[in-house]
Formats: C-alpha cells, structure tokens, sequence
C-alpha cells in the first residue's frame, strides 16, 4: 500500500489528506498540511500558481517574530527542510505578496529601524485584544534570494498589507499617513498614489477582484462618542483592536463603498471567489468564547452566507490559487493540541 494512503473502514482507499478534513467542510478536498510548527499565516499564490510567499515565526527556524519566506508548493517539503527566506534584514515582517513575473515580492518591514523584533503590546489580565500598528514598517520589493530591490515607502506612518491586482498594474496597501488607517492605490512603482477610503476606523487587509475593477477589505466604523475615543487613543498608541470589524467593497477610486456583513464581533481577512461574485472570509461571529474562528462565503450583495470550515478554534487568510482550483488557508487542526497555527491547501469544490 502506498504511503500516502490508508484503508478506509469501508476497505477502499482513501488519500491520507481526507483525514484533516472536518466534517461539514463540503467544499473542501484534498487537504495537505503544509506547515508544521510555529505560528504560519498570510500564505499567498504565485501569479503561475506554483509557489506561496507566507509570514511566520517559527522557532525552528531560528524566529523570533514573523519573517517571510516563499515555498514551490509541489518541490519544496518544509517537514524535512525551511523555506526559502525573503526577509534576510530581519526586524518583523508581513504582508508578502507575490510581484508580476513571480521573481519578486513586495512585503513590509520594520528592518529600517531596527534588526530585533519590535516590542509587543503586553495583553493585562482582563485587558482587551490589541494589534501592534509599528509605524517602522515600511514597504519592500525583493529579489527571491532576499535582496531588497526598492524600497516603496519612506516615513514615520505605519505602511503595511500591500496585495497586487491581477491585471498585475496596481497595489493597494493600508497607511497612517493620513492620519488614520486607510486605504491607498497606486502604480508597481509607486507612482500616481491615490487615497482610496476616508471614513474614521481600520481600513486594512484589502485584495482586488479577479478583473481589478474592486476592492474588498475588513473595516471598524467606530460611531458612538466612546468607541471614536477609544479608537484614536489606541491609534495614537500605534494599537487597534480588531474585534469589531465587517467586510466591505469598493471601487479602486472608492467609489460605491458598500458594507457586505453585518455579523458582528470580528470578520476579516477577506478574499473574492474566483467568479468574483462571492466573497471568502474568517469570522468569530458565531463563538461564544470570542476567539473561535472559522471561513465563511457570502454572496457579494451580502447574501446568502455560508460556513465553509468547522474548526474548533481558528481558520482564516484564505487565499483561492489563480486558476480557482484550490484554496490555501491557516488554521489551528492537526497541531497536536499546540497552539501552532500552520497551512494547508485543499481543492475547492463549488
């Protein structure tokens, strides 16, 4: 029997990766872990498809905080060997992103201002959750050997979360620039810049539709008196807390801004379906405990919403492969009762 099968109870092969699948999961097939330790996240696709460019701090590797790597999904096996290395200046690091022409990757970095790990926000007993906006992140472009190539921005804001279009002629990444957390558009090379949202909350975390023409992103709306001033003292701390956010989209210009959900508590990390009229994103809405997270689909009129992972604690970062047939995703199963959070890819069912 081949090592990459096992006898199901009915006595007829069944491929190994099944058993990651979760009862309910109905779109998903195939599963394959492709991480095994550390914390893996914002695992995304190679224009070709062919390789996964992914921030993690695995200390295995050496890690202290994030760093980011990139891996040929079908040559490289990171149970035997690490990944490639992007980030070589160190400091922290994240959002990668995969560059036209799959030789580059376009990602953000605090090495500007230091080599070590910034510092990360104590959580106090009884304190609320809290994200670290580092206004030393800055955007590079690099070689896959990890030799910075150019550097996008240039500031004191914090300038992070870019993504590339698939038409492969814009990026969209989030900034403080203003003042506040929004969203900005503009040329591979930086040029022709164009604020994109204007409303008061964390604007972040944005991807473009198939054909380009649209962006969804998670958004906080703070609006009574409270929650606008706790909002900005945070933001004047370099913090956000990301436990109120809905999915949203807009035009690339920002023209016809619609909120998709109204779910409450924590959606995020959104991505559109392959045929650009549904949207995938990870949502708390339904736990009791607040950090139980799974995948979800919605419609993109904010229709017809439909659970699509049934982990127990976290699933999220989903990111469908450039042809459609697979879909790429963290999640917290199968990690020995840890709290490791690794990546797995399934063929996607529709």
């Amino acid at each position: 029997m081949a090592c990459n099968q096992k006898l199901s109870k009915s006595n007829t092969l069944k491929p190994i990766h099944d058993t990651l699948k979760i009862e309910g999961e109905k779109h998903l097939k195939n599963i394959k872990q492709l991480s095994f330790g550390g914390n893996n996240a914002e695992a995304y696709w190679s224009f070709d498809g062919r390789k996964l460019s992914f921030q993690s701090d695995n200390p295995a590797w050496g890690n202290s905080c994030d760093q980011i790597y990139y891996f040929d999904i079908e040559k490289d096996n990171l149970q035997k060997k690490p990944p490639h290395l992007i980030s070589k200046n160190q400091g922290r690091n994240t959002c990668s992103y995969f560059m036209p022409g799959n030789k580059q990757i376009i990602f953000a970095s605090t090495c500007g201002n230091s080599k070590n790990c910034p510092l990360v926000p104590e959580r106090k007993p009884g304190g609320k959750y809290v994200w670290p906006i580092y206004d030393t992140y800055e955007i590079y472009i690099s070689d896959l050997n990890g030799k910075v190539l150019r550097q996008l921005t240039n500031n004191h804001y914090y300038d992070a979360e870019a993504t590339v279009s698939p038409r492969m002629d814009k990026i969209v990444y989030t900034s403080t620039k203003s003042g506040d957390l929004e969203l900005y558009v503009c040329d591979l090379d930086g040029k022709n810049e164009k604020q994109v949202t204007n409303q008061l909350g964390y604007d972040g975390g944005a991807f473009f539709s198939p054909d380009g023409n649209k962006l969804v992103f998670r958004a906080s709306r703070p609006t009574t008196e409270n929650e606008i001033l706790e909002y900005k003292q945070l933001l004047a701390q370099g913090l956000v807390q990301p436990t109120n956010m809905e999915i949203y989209t807009c035009n690339i210009d920002g023209s016809d801004l619609k909120q998709i959900t109204h779910l409450g508590k924590a959606n995020w990390a959104p991505f559109y379906h392959p045929s650009g009229k549904k949207i995938i994103f990870s949502s708390n809405h339904q736990s009791s405990r607040g950090f139980q997270f799974n995948l979800y689909m919605i419609e993109a009129d904010g229709t017809s919403l439909e659970q699509i992972t049934f982990d127990k604690v976290f699933a999220s970062f989903p990111m469908f492969s450039p042809n459609g047939k697979q879909l790429v995703f963290s999640s917290n199963r199968n990690n020995g009762g840890t709290h490791d959070t690794n990546l797995f890819v399934a063929d996607w069912i529709d």
